[in-house]
């Protein structure tokens, strides 16, 4: 696993790391319960839109994954109430 991902530095914890995991959560969420957990999710979002454009260190990768994290959440509760 380290020679096919390159690892050659010991592990270090990113704020990343845990934002990868909360989309996954938000993913099993909704599959398992349905879109009304796309509301978790969106607030997650949100939050994670704040942080990144109050954070000194900006990363574009973070805001992208966030703001699709909002549209899609979004397009989620659309269908729940439209549907």
């Amino acid at each position: 696993m380290t020679k096919f991902f390159n690892i050659t530095a010991p592990y270090r914890f990113e704020w990343n790391d845990l934002r990868a995991g909360v989309m996954l959560l938000n993913v099993l969420f909704v599959i398992l319960f349905g879109f009304s957990a796309s509301w978790f999710g969106l607030f997650v979002a949100v939050f994670g839109i704040v942080k990144d454009l109050s954070d000194k260190d900006r990363r574009v990768n973070g805001l992208m994954m966030h703001i699709a994290g909002v549209v899609l959440n979004c397009y989620f509760l659309h269908l729940m109430y439209a549907g």
